[in-house]
Order: C-alpha cells, then structure tokens, then sequence
C-alpha cells in the first residue's frame, strides 16, 4: 500500500518518516557542526535533528547566510570560515550516489568506463574535498543494484579502502557515518570497513535488501528496525518542515 498525504494527517507513520528519521539520526551527538543535506529528505531530516537533538547543529541556505530550521536568516557565514570548516573536519554533509560499493566509494560522474562513459553525470565536483576532509553520509532514495555495485566505475567519494591506501593524510577526517536508503540504513561498524546492515525499516525484510544490493553486506547478530519518530518528531515533520508532504513522492512506499 503506497503512503499518502492523508496517510501522514492521520498520524500513521510512513517509511518516509522513517527515512527522515534515519538521516535526522546521521547528526546525533554533533554539536555545533555545520550541516550539509543535499536533497528533500535529509534536509528534512538536518532541520528535523536541529529542532530537537542536536541543537547546535549549523544550518545554510547553501551559499553564504546561516539560517534557523524554520529556513529564516541567523547569521553570516562568510566563504573564508566555510572553507576552514570544510577543510578542518567540522562539516557533515550528507550526499546522493549514483554508485556505491562495499568500501563506500561513491560515483556521481559518470557509468562505464570514463574515457568513452555510455552515461554522463555530474562529474566528480566535491565529492573528493567532502569525503577526505569531513564526516560524508550518503541518501539513497530507491535502494537497487543500480546504485550498490561490487566496484563503482569511478573514484569520486573516497571510501576506506582508497583512503587507506593513500596514507594518513587523506585518513585524518576521513569517515563514513551512514547511508540511508528506502529500505535500510548501513554503515561501516566493521573491522575491514566494509558496508553493513545497521538497520531495516519497519515492514522490510533482510532478503529484500540483500536481493537489492550487488554485493555481500555484512550482518550483525540481531538487526533492529529503525526507530520511528516522537509523536513531537511526527507533529514537527507534518506540521512545519514538510506540510505539503513532498517526502511521500520521493519515497511513496
């Protein structure tokens, strides 16, 4: 059965809420960090963590002004502080995949091999500068082996096998919290750093994930359901940070 906005007024909890919640839960026990959601749901979620746990958490309207979670101006962020917070460990942004592999390497540029691509991308952009130098999560709305591959075909966010093989220096800020999918939520809690089952949300079964997903995941003794939100958590996210309900089109199930 598909959610809808009628759904959400009703106070039922929707496995967009659950998403919301999951990428909410990426800035838990931050404290003044800066945010950076790159998309509907985890922005929801930063503003969503804002409001409740992490009330020190930095927010922008992505160029240079410091805004509240109800999107109104409190601050100057001047482009000189962005980059030392950028560079110096004190940003977590939160980004999309088009590829995803084991190890967390990310690929937003480009499908097949890059000197002939059979599909262009957004090219490389940030994804280097984001991954070694602050915490980087990553949202992926419709979880498939589209996204999740055994090798992506090309480096753009660095995982940690890339970032161990290049030495100290690009291990400094370099981790990889979670990613948030529409079935699950992953991480890398083991000890080679490969990509585990941290989570199911309610109504998904292991298969399910395992079937979407090119490559082996590993998988904790017991795996919990992601927590669903505070009926004040549900009232914030129906009544102010997505009244419309546009988080019910990106994840309609």
């Amino acid at each position: 059965m598909s959610a809808t906005a009628g759904d959400a007024a009703a106070g039922l909890v929707t496995r967009a809420d659950h998403c919301v919640i999951a990428c909410a839960e990426a800035w838990r026990g931050s404290g003044e960090l800066l945010a950076s959601p790159m998309g509907l749901i985890p922005g929801i979620g930063a503003r969503l963590a804002r409001r409740t746990f992490a009330p020190g958490l930095l927010l922008t309207d992505g160029e240079a002004t410091l805004i509240g979670p109800d999107g109104e101006p409190e601050g100057w962020l001047p482009y000189r502080q962005h980059l030392e917070l950028v560079t110096g460990g004190r940003r977590h942004v939160m980004m999309g995949a088009s590829q995803l592999d084991r190890f967390g390497n990310q690929n937003i540029s480009c499908v097949g091999d890059r000197h002939r691509p059979t599909r262009q991308l957004l090219g490389v952009r940030g994804a280097p500068v984001n991954t070694l130098n602050n915490p980087t999560s990553y949202w992926v709305p419709k979880h498939s082996r589209r996204v999740f591959v055994p090798t992506v075909d090309m480096v753009c966010g660095v995982g940690y096998d890339s970032a161990a093989a290049a030495g100290p220096s690009a291990t400094r800020f370099h981790h990889l919290p979670r990613v948030v999918t529409n079935l699950a939520v992953l991480d890398f809690d083991t000890p080679d750093h490969t990509m585990r089952l941290a989570s199911l949300h309610p109504g998904v079964t292991v298969e399910e994930v395992r079937e979407a997903t090119g490559f082996e995941l590993a998988l904790p003794g017991e795996i919990p359901y992601t927590r669903a939100p505070s009926a004040h958590e549900l009232h914030l996210i129906r009544t102010e940070l997505d009244p419309d309900g546009s988080r019910l089109r990106e994840v309609p199930g």
